[in-house]
């Protein structure tokens, strides 16, 4: 080779990065070249870290490294039904009344939403260099634990009680927060909380869940592991013990199932302050650096608290790890902050011309409402009351201690809006001017003696009160604060008062009263039915719950939500809140009286079925099941149905009553029908062998009923499998 080339090649190498260092004020590292490969870049960035460096990066609040630009940041975001504590942003309907909508894209439409305000949001305050908590793009969201008891104040949170339905709202809303760029991540998605987690809340930093492996593997880890299979980027270990692991250094739950049999790619994140009850309060471990330690050689990337970043040194210096195991760990979320587009041009970010003008957009506004349109569930309806015709209707009393609750409408984990719609406002802007809408608190949820608007209700054509749960009454240990168990609830009760409201009202006169009963769980709705001439469950609707009420109210839409949780008659009729077994928990194993099955929610129109294609008479392990049926609208509007397909297993020891294994929400004009196609995979029916510790597909006879809740059958047939 010519020298002189050789040394006009490094020569220009060096000017190049000479003059990088002066436009830049910086040195030119490899892991900040966008076109190498991910792998290589997290090697380069660590390799370029000192210990002390590296041990920074694994709390919540990374200080960031500023010699190697490497950012602050805050991990810790939330975005349960909307960016949340972040100030002003679409506030969508709580978890649980997603789950009711029975509608998975839309779900993933929302979530689209949600990320893209999010990415307007992180670029308004990246640009003010604020790293704050709740500005970031990693959100500890969905909640995916199984809502196996109403007591659970966090059952909000969640999907309802069905592993099935749980996984398709979870994996929509993951597709749709983490977006479908081949490069970078929209934003990031965690399943929370791993696993076996649904209270008791009051000793959820001590409690331990005994379970066996065939509820461990077909109810609780159903959901996780079809959200790692569809990429979800992180997955947050829970406070609890289960089969006396702590779930946050849990071989069996993190290293055995999560990391080796199912291959997960992302990041451990441990839940706040989980790391400080495994030595503390479930005292399994006996000290902070050999916590930091196992946490580290178990699986765990991150910690929400400052455990690690505290004891890791610590556990170096005392020989518990290698700095080979740190570097191991902090892979995982450093790969996650590149996919982010951390390291990056902001001019390659797909999303980096997102601004305020995507907060809370008119199309934002709008499908929020959509969405709680679609979660209002419809109990009763006598005598076909609503929907109400508007000129029938020329003196209305909204009232009741929720008709005006902010608290009502936001659920838990929510973000705050500056345009809500109460349920109040909602029927005033339904109606035309010269309708007289009165409003009346009528009662507080303590007096129930004391009320008022009777006199107002006796005069007017309709009155619409608005009662039930907040919040405060059940959610979060330290957050429900009114909640009688640590955040939990002790039995189905609604407040007394808003009960002695109700049969006040109706002792008064015998006009219409429509009862909307806000909560997020299953409640004693027969305490209330009888003064009620009908009962629409509104859940925690968000901020245009108002408007969404008044469309259902007035017929702009038809009622098709569907309840994803059991209405039981009573708590005596379930085992101990503290016993994880499912047998006698919900639909899947309850069989007695119920208030409302899974899956049941009235509309005010009605469908014909009637079969298109059933299924064959036999299958294998590897075919699908595909069935079609034909929907017809018999009723008197437009509407929308919700079928569902559940699975009867051969007789055998310990199986589920019945299963749902596909849905599908249809749009069916008045007088019209649709085609509806379902398919299951037979390998979604397997279950799990203790014996063999593997799944199995049982041999046998099967069932499928098809129909609008999990104790209707408007269509069967049997099939074989061999």
């Amino acid at each position: 080779m010519n020298p002189y080339k050789s040394n006009f090649r490094l020569g220009t190498i060096i000017i190049f990065f000479f003059f990088f260092d002066i436009v830049y004020g910086q040195s030119y590292y490899p892991f900040q070249n966008s076109s190498l490969p991910i792998e290589e870049r997290v090697t380069d960035l660590i390799n370029q870290l000192t210990r002390e460096e590296k041990i920074s990066l694994f709390g919540f609040d990374s200080p960031g490294v500023s010699r190697l630009s490497v950012p602050k940041y805050n991990w810790w975001n939330e975005a349960l039904h909307g960016v949340a504590r972040a100030g002003n942003a679409t506030v969508f309907p709580q978890a649980i009344g997603l789950a009711a909508t029975f509608n998975d894209s839309l779900i993933n439409e929302m979530a689209n939403v949600i990320s893209t305000e999010a990415r307007a949001k992180y670029n308004l305050a990246a640009a003010n260099n604020e790293r704050i908590q709740y500005m970031g793009l990693t959100f500890w969201s969905p909640n995916i634990n199984i809502f196996r008891d109403p007591r659970w104040g966090r059952g909000q949170e969640t999907y309802g009680e069905d592993p099935y339905l749980t996984s398709q709202m979870g994996v929509a809303f993951v597709t749709g927060i983490q977006g479908k760029d081949p490069k970078y991540l929209k934003a990031s998605a965690c399943a929370k909380h791993f696993a076996v987690h649904s209270g008791p809340e009051a000793n959820r930093h001590t409690f331990n869940a005994i379970v066996n492996e065939s509820d461990l593997r077909e109810t609780y880890l159903y959901a996780f592991k079809k959200l790692v299979d569809a990429g979800v980027e992180s997955v947050m270990c829970a406070y609890n013990r289960v089969n006396d692991e702590p779930c946050c250094t849990s071989n069996t739950l993190i290293k055995n199932i999560l990391l080796n049999e199912w291959n997960f790619k992302g990041h451990v994140v441990t839940d706040c302050w989980a790391l400080e009850d495994i030595w503390l309060r479930h005292k399994s471990l006996s000290n902070s650096v050999v916590v930091a330690a196992e946490a580290i050689k178990t699986g765990v990337n991150l910690d929400c608290s400052y455990l690690l970043q505290q004891d890791l040194k610590k556990a170096l210096d005392q020989g518990l790890l290698t700095e080979k195991d740190l570097d191991n760990a902090l892979i995982p979320t450093l790969k996650t902050q590149f996919k982010l587009g951390f390291y990056d041009d902001p001019k390659d970010d797909p999303w980096s011309g997102l601004d305020k003008k995507n907060i809370r957009s008119k199309d934002h506004i709008d499908l929020a409402r959509k969405v709680a349109a679609q979660s209002i569930v419809l109990l009763k309806n006598e005598k076909e009351l609503l929907p109400l015709k508007k000129e029938n209707y020329k003196t209305i009393l909204v009232t009741g201690a929720n008709a005006t609750s902010s608290d009502a409408l936001f659920g838990n984990y929510h973000g705050v809006s500056s345009s809500l719609v109460t349920f109040l406002e909602g029927v005033v802007a339904a109606v035309d001017p010269g309708t007289s809408v009165q409003y009346d608190l009528g009662c507080n949820n303590t007096d129930t003696t004391h009320f008022g608007g009777l006199w107002v209700s006796e005069n007017s054509d309709i009155t619409i009160a608005v009662i039930g749960l907040t919040p405060v009454y059940e959610g979060e240990e330290g957050d429900a604060f009114l909640a009688p168990n640590g955040g939990d609830k002790k039995d189905l009760s609604i407040p007394a008062a808003h009960i002695a409201f109700m049969k006040a009202l109706r002792k008064r006169h015998n006009k219409p009263i429509v009862a909307v009963v806000t909560g997020g769980s299953d409640m004693d709705i027969e305490a209330i039915e009888p003064y009620a001439n009908a009962v629409l469950l509104a859940w925690y609707p968000g901020e245009q719950g108002g408007n969404a009420l008044a469309d259902i109210l007035f017929g702009k839409m038809s009622p098709s939500g569907r309840l994803p949780v059991t209405f039981y008659r009573s708590l005596k009729d379930l085992p101990s809140y503290d016993d994880y077994h499912m047998k006698g928990r919900t639909y899947r194993y309850f069989d007695g009286d119920v208030q409302y099955p899974f899956g049941f929610g009235l509309s005010y129109t009605s469908f014909r079925y009637s079969w298109v294609q059933q299924p064959d008479k036999l299958y294998s392990e590897n075919d699908t099941i595909d069935v079609e049926l034909r929907i017809k609208n018999v009723g008197k509007t437009d509407g929308a149905e919700v079928v569902q397909a559940y699975i009867q297993y051969p007789e055998g020891t310990d199986l589920p009553i019945k299963e749902l294994k596909a849905f599908k929400r249809t749009n069916v004009l008045q007088g019209g029908e649709k085609t509806v196609r379902l398919r299951i995979p037979v390998n979604d029916l397997e279950k799990w062998d203790e014996e063999k510790g593997s799944w199995a597909t049982i041999k046998g006879s099967y069932k499928i009923d098809l129909g609008s809740h999990s104790r209707d059958t408007k269509l069967e047939a049997s099939f074989k499998i061999k």
